[in-house]
């Protein structure tokens, strides 16, 4: 039995759910995937994984198992990236995540220069609005919106975004514009929400709130702006999704003083002994230009 490639193959059993996953995903037979995982428990001399019809299951000596191979086949690729260089010059590839719409405007831009700028390296840019688990996903760097809980990752702020109020010249010269958050409840508004309702809007760090009147409610940020543009009603969104409608006056920023709450923004990556090279140039490069493009968003609603 080769033991590191049937350690591969169980991780992959595993990550994929089934043995029938890590058969396609290596391009192996699935006897030779059954196999494997087979030979590996009479070696260890336990029952490493319950086999059911539709997915895997681990045994408490399964997981113990996995999560410490894990950490092996990851020393082994440092161990490897190292001796192809990749501590001394930038190469190889990094994964980034970033929410879809602050990525789309912002993060994807700079990387095209970054590219330019480092040929040996390549990124894979996963856009979701979703919280990727970057030790599962093995994930190098990711922006994230909001404070951050206490954990291990290393955080390197960048800037601040807040939540505006916003709705079209159009709309606010027929229904006049709201003095005060309490005035939104007498409003035609424009929720940001998917299957669950989010019907109260919170001001001053959640000390206050109101209950708005949707006029019409969608689960993405840009089809919010568009129906804000469209004069359907006053939409709440983050400032960096509106900063270029109210830059083009397509939208109005309102209730400015009641909207001065800043959610943090960073940059963060697991805790190493070595930082890659690639990595280290890729946070020297993206972080101070982030920095410049959030200051101009804040600059837009100045």
């Amino acid at each position: 039995m080769d033991r590191f490639e049937a350690i591969r193959t169980l991780l992959a059993a595993v990550d994929g759910g089934s043995l029938s996953a890590a058969s396609r995903s290596m391009t192996l037979p699935l006897p030779t995937v059954s196999r494997r995982v087979s030979d590996l428990e009479a070696h260890l001399g336990t029952q490493l994984v319950i086999r059911t019809s539709r997915k895997l299951i681990l045994t408490e000596a399964g997981a113990a198992y996995v999560a410490a191979m894990r950490r092996v086949i990851e020393h082994i690729g440092e161990a490897e990236r190292a001796a192809s260089g990749e501590y001394r010059a930038p190469r190889g590839e990094l994964l980034v995540t970033a929410p879809i719409l602050f990525g789309t405007l912002h993060v994807a831009p700079i990387i095209h220069e970054f590219l330019g700028a480092y040929p040996e390296v390549s990124v894979r840019l996963l856009l979701s609005d979703a919280l990727v688990d970057l030790t599962e996903n093995h994930v190098d760097v990711a922006l994230r919106i909001g404070k951050l809980p206490d954990s291990s990752l290393v955080a390197r702020r960048v800037g601040a975004v807040r939540w505006v109020i916003c709705a079209s010249p159009d709309y606010l010269r027929e229904r006049g514009e709201p003095a005060t958050p309490a005035a939104l409840s007498e409003h035609n508004c424009i929720a940001f929400e998917g299957l669950q309702t989010y019907r109260n809007w919170p001001f001053g760090a959640g000390a206050q709130t109101v209950t708005i009147r949707p006029r019409f409610s969608v689960n993405t940020a840009d089809a919010v702006i568009a129906a804000a543009m469209a004069g359907l009603g006053i939409a709440r969104v983050m400032s960096y999704q509106a900063a270029r409608a109210v830059a083009d006056r397509r939208l109005v920023a309102l209730l400015r003083q009641e909207t001065v709450d800043r959610l943090p923004v960073h940059l963060i990556h697991a805790p190493q002994p070595l930082l890659p090279v690639k990595l280290r140039a890729f946070l020297d490069f993206v972080a101070p230009r982030l920095k410049i493009a959030l200051d101009r968003i804040e600059e837009t609603y100045a």
